[in-house]
């Protein structure tokens, strides 16, 4: 079992006691990432609440080889989709879905609509680049999808200069809706 396998096992339970759901677990170097949501979104102190309860908890349990650091994060607007509970979870949003090589066509963007555990639904809005004049709907075996994630449409840029340019401001430090923090639990062989 991989180690981001063995955190996710161990986690699941005890992050779902706060009312969150365990979404993903990242390793990723010497980074782990533990990826949690709730439906409408979460807040900063959700996620500092998880990070209250899981660093002892992986602490005692020593899943991690070595020194890592531990990120508690949401998973964002646009995120991966790479288990099939990430999919049944995304039904009614925007997503992008690469396909394997050999599959035509290799990129659909639009809404995925269903996901029935092998073949996911996605009314395409654009295909391989190119916009089409109204969504179609193309249904994709799971085992054909290379990436998969969801985006989010920020709307047009502004004109540099023009009205809707941002006014500059002096810098600021925006609130982290991240929390991290280092294992220094000993090693013992």
């Amino acid at each position: 079992m991989s180690v981001a396998d063995t955190v996710a096992e161990l986690l699941r339970p005890v992050v779902a006691t706060l009312g969150v759901e365990l979404i993903d677990v990242e390793w990723i170097g010497a980074s782990l990432r533990v990826i949690v949501d709730e439906p409408g979104g979460i807040t900063t102190d959700q996620l500092a609440s998880v990070n209250r309860i899981i660093s002892p908890l992986l602490d005692q349990h020593d899943p991690v080889p070595g020194r890592y650091t531990l990120e508690v994060s949401s998973p964002g607007v646009e995120r991966k989709l790479t288990r099939p509970d990430h999919f049944v979870r995304a039904i009614g949003e925007g997503v992008i879905v690469k396909l394997n090589a050999g599959v035509e066509p290799r990129r659909l963007k639009g809404t995925l609509t269903a996901f029935d555990g092998d073949v996911l639904t996605v009314d395409a809005t654009e295909i391989d680049g190119v916009d089409l004049p109204g969504p179609e709907s193309h249904g994709v075996a799971l085992v054909d999808v290379a990436k998969a994630r969801t985006f989010f449409d920020w709307g047009p840029s502004p004109k540099p200069g023009g009205k809707g340019a941002p006014a500059k401001k002096k810098s600021t430090t925006a609130p982290s809706t991240t929390s991290s923090r280092q294992s220094e639990a000993p090693r013992h062989e």
